[in-house]
């Protein structure tokens, strides 16, 4: 796509080759704005990182005017982008219809000897996440051999009860009944209960 005349557009229009047919318009103050926020950074890091001015930035993410060859190279410099990135055509999500229910105590039972799980989801495969409830037995982390570790990342909620969690890289905690925590679950990490009634928590592991 020649972008020479890039400043003439304020969003492009893509045609499948060989096709009358068009793509949604890429509107590249939109992409620009996405792009930034996935970086994590404000407009106004945005303007330090690449020389433009932060009302300049802002009207270019609203559209209200399109930006120049010149813009679009301190643009892809500054976020460290190459900038075919920015004229990448919109994503098209399709919905899977994918759905799998687990009735109240009717999942599949896994049994550890420090915690009692409950997996949910269980009709589903190639699953993003493993959805599972547990109740944690153990009051001692000598029960364990050693520290838990596992590919992807964990969210846990506390459903009943009290639990220590430890971690490999902080102090341990305490969480009670609506608390919940995030972590690495490459980084070793445990939960014992301190509640008179073993604990019970909910338990999500990302892929």
């Amino acid at each position: 796509m020649p972008i020479e005349n890039l400043d003439e557009y304020p969003s492009i229009k893509l045609e499948k080759q060989g096709s009358s047919e068009t793509i949604e318009p890429l509107k590249l103050g939109q992409k620009i704005k996405d792009i930034r926020s996935n970086l994590g950074i404000t407009l106004e890091e945005a303007s330090q990182r690449t020389g433009l001015a932060r009302s300049t930035l802002s009207k270019i993410e609203n559209e209200q005017i399109s930006p120049t060859f010149q813009a679009m190279q301190k643009l892809a410099s500054g976020l460290q982008i190459d900038m075919p990135q920015l004229f990448e055509p919109p994503k098209s999500i399709m919905a899977s219809g994918r759905r799998d229910l687990t009735m109240q105590g009717q999942g599949k039972p896994h049994p550890t000897p420090t915690y009692e799980h409950e997996l949910l989801a269980t009709q589903l495969t190639h699953k993003k996440m493993m959805p599972f409830k547990s109740r944690i037995r153990t009051r001692r982390i000598e029960d364990f051999v050693d520290w838990v570790k596992h590919d992807g990342e964990e969210f846990l909620l506390i459903l009943e009860g009290e639990v220590t969690l430890y971690t490999e890289y902080y102090e341990p905690i305490n969480l009670k009944e609506g608390d919940s925590a995030y972590y690495d679950a490459n980084m070793g990490h445990m939960l014992t209960s301190v509640s008179e009634q073993d604990a019970l928590i909910l338990w999500v592991t990302a892929k």
